[in-house]
């Protein structure tokens, strides 16, 4: 076996594989083979949920919107989901594709018209048919696709993030739970916890898929006179899943990445059909006063359980709503955590809760405005009864009412096809890292397996009528992961908070031990007009910065503390002193390309552990603690320089540790 296969092999994680892959037969097979019964206790589950847990479910989502809230505007909002010193692994424009197509794509496509549509027709309070109805129909849809939806998915992604890419755990669902039981997040409670999740995310995605394949038939029917019928929509989720795991093979960059900015490219172009060839004053009036009625009624939607009017409505929206979010959180949450390595939290907050809840905001208003003022105002009252009917074919009746309506019904069927296969692509991949350790350079056959079991839960369930019941399962599921998300929210703010104590400990000033040699400025000063190679670089970090960090663990032994220096990859080398049962002081050092100073390239793509020779490109040795680099240069130091520099920034951290305690 080659040292690549060995290495792939090591990150299979048997006890999670097999046993998600037990636990997922077993409770398919109960959908298939007893749907009936499965219907009706997964439904009883539900009905108790509503009727006795609505207030708890109210009162998560209000504190993860809170929490999120608060995270992103305090000091906490500037710890960075990894190392000090690296960049984001995707620019903005890619980032948010893929996160957009991952969390909510689809749905703006089944229920920009439908669910508008569906609460202008059948209000909670109130008279239907009326101008109240239709402004209390987009408060509504806004409410439960706006900022409560998006906070819950990066509440998810920002824990997992935090603790995988700044303490170098797993990046699976059990790293949530390092708060609360530590290092037992590796052994059996973190399994079942990751069982979980893959559990979830399957089952979840694999309904989808099934619902997902009644509106690409019915756009089909519709364009094209296609059959609708169960044969042609197994079809289609074998289509689906054949491209969902072609896309997987190729990896994320090749394509999730390029699909979901496919998609998004699609989107603009049919959200702008709608703006301009619609009305379009009209429509951007509605959206500016539908989302200040949104802000204005945020505080009292969100507690807002009907207590004083008894009504079903609750249950049958707001509530399902909070548990299918939940539900889909692990999966989206994952996801979103995979892409965002490198922002820091307030970034994120923006760029994963604000930035896609205002789209989709503007989607639901250009959509769902145009369908409604139809229906109100034009007289258009067999569009609402398509979406009473079937809510499946309201997209494409609805965009029969504008100019080249077919070819705007065409581009509708291809983006809902590439949303569900960016859906199901990122799916399987979350499902493949939860069952390798948090990696997915996993062996072909892995992701292959994930992506085809998705699509054969998804057949099973369609020719059995199962998929209702394992959707109403996947939604009562989260009434157990809310309680580890509450638990999980409170560990992530205490080490946010610790984190930041630490930075602030790091300012805190230490009394300079300067050198008397007079040369060594000098020293100094010609080595930064030099702009070192990385071989000289090399040389330095060998030959003066090894022998500085060995002598400090020397001294460090002979007062009675464990210190040991080692060597890494790229030619980093690092000293670790431990401090017993509190944090262990790491101070490293490692090269750092840099661009030179009025650089002619200076989009010139560098590479740390090579030296092409350019005249671009110089090196610089940087101090790496445990958070990262510390974006200084100490080329060209002495030995007593060093060991000064490692004395104070050990001080810094004995501060810390002060600050802790």
């Amino acid at each position: 076996m080659t040292e690549k296969n060995s290495q792939k092999q090591a990150h299979f994680d048997p006890p999670v594989f097999y046993s998600a892959t037990g636990v997922l037969l077993m409770l398919v097979a109960y959908a298939v083979f007893f749907p009936e019964n499965a219907d009706i206790q997964f439904q009883a589950l539900q009905n108790w949920i509503v009727t006795n847990m609505s207030w708890y479910y109210v009162l998560v989502v209000a504190i993860i919107l809170l929490s999120v809230i608060f995270i992103g505007v305090s000091e906490l909002g500037r710890v960075k989901l990894g190392p000090e010193h690296i960049q984001p692994d995707y620019g903005f424009g890619s980032w948010f594709a893929m996160l957009f197509s991952a969390g909510m794509g689809i749905g703006l496509l089944f229920f920009g018209v439908a669910e508008p549509v569906m609460h202008y027709l059948a209000p909670p309070v109130g008279e239907t048919g009326t101008v109240e109805a239709a402004r209390q129909a987009m408060m509504l849809t806004f409410f439960h696709w706006g900022f409560h939806a998006w906070a819950i998915y990066a509440i998810v992604a920002m824990i997992l993030a935090y603790f995988s890419y700044r303490h170098n755990l797993p990046l699976t669902l059990r790293s949530a739970l390092y708060p609360m039981i530590g290092e037992r997040v590796h052994g059996p409670l973190g399994h079942a916890v990751d069982v979980f999740a893959i559990v979830s995310t399957v089952c979840g995605v694999a309904t989808t898929l099934g619902y997902g394949v009644l509106q690409i038939n019915s756009g089909l029917n519709h364009l094209f006179g296609l059959p609708v019928g169960s044969g042609v929509q197994v079809g289609l989720i074998i289509i689906t899943t054949i491209l969902a795991t072609i896309s997987v093979v190729m990896g994320l960059d090749a394509g999730i990445k390029r699909l979901s900015q496919l998609n998004m490219s699609l989107a603009a172009i049919l959200l702008l059909m709608v703006l301009l060839l619609g009305s379009t004053v009209y429509l951007l009036q509605a959206f500016v006063q539908n989302f200040g009625s949104y802000l204005s009624v945020l505080i009292g939607k969100t507690f807002n359980l009907y207590a004083y009017q008894p009504t079903d409505w609750l249950g049958g929206w707001t509530i399902l709503y909070w548990g299918w979010w939940m539900s889909w959180s692990p999966f989206v949450g994952l996801f979103i955590a995979r892409i965002s390595r490198g922002r820091t939290i307030r970034e994120f907050v923006v760029g994963a809760m604000l930035v896609p809840a205002g789209v989709t905001l503007l989607w639901m208003t250009f959509f769902g405005n145009s369908a409604i003022h139809m229906i109100l105002d034009e007289g258009l009252t067999e569009l609402g009864q398509v979406v009473a009917n079937d809510q499946s074919v309201a997209l494409f009746q609805f965009l029969e009412q504008f100019p080249f309506s077919g070819f705007f019904s065409l581009l509708a069927v291809i983006m809902v096809i590439v949303f569900f296969v960016t859906s199901a692509d990122s799916g399987a991949m979350v499902v493949n890292m939860l069952s390798s350790h948090g990696r997915d350079d996993t062996p072909l056959w892995q992701r292959v397996f994930w992506c085809a079991l998705i699509g054969v839960v998804a057949i099973a369930l369609l020719l059995a009528g199962g998929l209702g019941s394992l959707q109403t399962a996947v939604i009562a599921s989260a009434l157990p992961f809310s309680v580890i998300l509450l638990v999980a929210i409170y560990g992530l703010i205490s080490a946010l908070r610790t984190d930041t104590m630490k930075k602030i400990a790091q300012s805190t000033p230490v009394s300079p031990i300067s050198a008397r040699n007079p040369v060594v400025w000098q020293r100094r000063l010609k080595n930064a007009l030099q702009l070192p190679s990385l071989a000289e670089v090399k040389d330095f970090i060998h030959e003066v910065g090894k022998p500085s960090l060995e002598e400090f663990a020397r001294e460090m032994e002979k007062n009675g503390y464990t210190a040991s220096v080692t060597a890494g990859e790229n030619n980093y080398i690092q000293l670790e002193v431990q401090q017993g049962e509190e944090i262990s002081f790491i101070y490293g050092l490692q090269p750092r390309a840099t661009l030179k100073p009025e650089t002619d390239n200076p989009d010139k793509v560098l590479d740390d552990t090579h030296d092409d020779g350019s005249s671009d490109v110089y090196f610089r040795a940087e101090v790496h603690l445990f958070e990262g680099g510390q974006d200084y240069d100490v080329m060209g130091w002495t030995k007593d320089q060093l060991l000064t520099d490692m004395v104070s920034q050990y001080e810094r951290h004995m501060q810390y540790l002060h600050t802790l305690r």
